[in-house]
């Protein structure tokens, strides 16, 4: 698979991430498992997990341990102060097993009044800085879900990186990602993806068919090849999975065989996107 440069850091990661939640309410066994096809099979470098992901953190640690001096670990938090920063840091790396992360983002950024806290007095960032300092971390970084936010981050501090749903579906009806895209590359930040292979939104009372993933993912690997193809046709340094390990497979097939995306495709994507209730922006 090929490996690409994380923006300013320079980094080089694997262009698929391995998602934490994959090994959510696994056996150590089986997160072992998970791990070391990641890793040993495929050649992935790039790990993400967060303290919300139910017991993934627990379960990834002991799993990545024999790797851990050659992957690239990212980790999370949703707390938007420094103290609960600082707290969830500490306990995430306990858990993890290790003595730094090598990305630490804010979690899931949306409304500005998370922006304004964050970046504020005693806000969390004071705790990103701090622990940058003391080698508790290496870069700093945030995941958003709201072009608004992400913009305002981006403009606001020198993230290293950014974690957002570049994704075909909500790109392509509703024109959300370019914008951001364009801002941070213009900062020369390392972009990183999330929702790849997500389609739509689940249906009223439909059956609930993928239990880790709160969208309606791809249906067959055709469809994730194409999703794949069109995330990293754009100057994307890595898309993190969605939480199935059949789903990592896929991608990371996808990856492996590479190759940009085309007009073509590009118009049939467009078409079928036109008829899907798209999951981003969220009301």
């Amino acid at each position: 698979m090929e490996m690409r440069r994380l923006g300013k850091t320079g980094e080089r990661l694997t262009m698929v991430g391995f998602g934490g939640i994959i090994v959510m309410d696994e056996t150590p066994k089986q997160a072992a498992a998970c791990v070391a096809e990641a890793v040993e099979d495929r050649g992935v470098n790039y790990f993400d997990v967060a303290p919300s992901y139910g017991n993934a953190e627990e379960r990834l640690g002991p799993a990545l341990a024999p790797y851990r001096a050659r992957v690239f670990l990212a980790c999370k938090t949703g707390k938007r102060d420094a103290a609960g920063a600082a707290e969830e840091l500490e306990a995430s790396l306990k858990r993890l097993q290790t003595d730094h992360v090598d990305l630490y983002q804010l979690h899931a950024m949306k409304e500005m009044d998370d922006v304004a806290r964050v970046l504020g007095p005693g806000g969390a960032l004071e705790t990103f800085v701090k622990a940058r300092e003391q080698g508790k971390v290496r870069y700093l970084g945030f995941s958003a879900h709201s072009e608004e936010a992400a913009l305002a981050l981006i403009d606001q501090f020198d993230f290293d990186t950014i974690l957002f749903p570049f994704n075909w579906s909500s790109w392509l009806k509703q024109g959300f990602g370019p914008d951001v895209l364009a801002r941070a590359v213009e900062r020369d930040m390392g972009l990183l993806a999330l929702k790849m292979l997500a389609k739509r939104a689940w249906a009223e009372g439909e059956e609930r068919t993928w239990s880790k993933t709160w969208y309606k993912p791809v249906e067959t690997y055709e469809e994730a090849a194409l999703a794949t193809r069109f995330t990293l046709s754009q100057p994307i340094t890595a898309a993190v999975s969605p939480g199935h390990m059949e789903l990592f497979r896929w991608a990371c097939e996808a990856a492996e065989a590479f190759r940009p995306i085309t007009d073509e495709e590009l118009a049939l994507l467009r078409a079928q996107a036109a008829e899907l209730v798209t999951i981003f922006p969220q009301a």
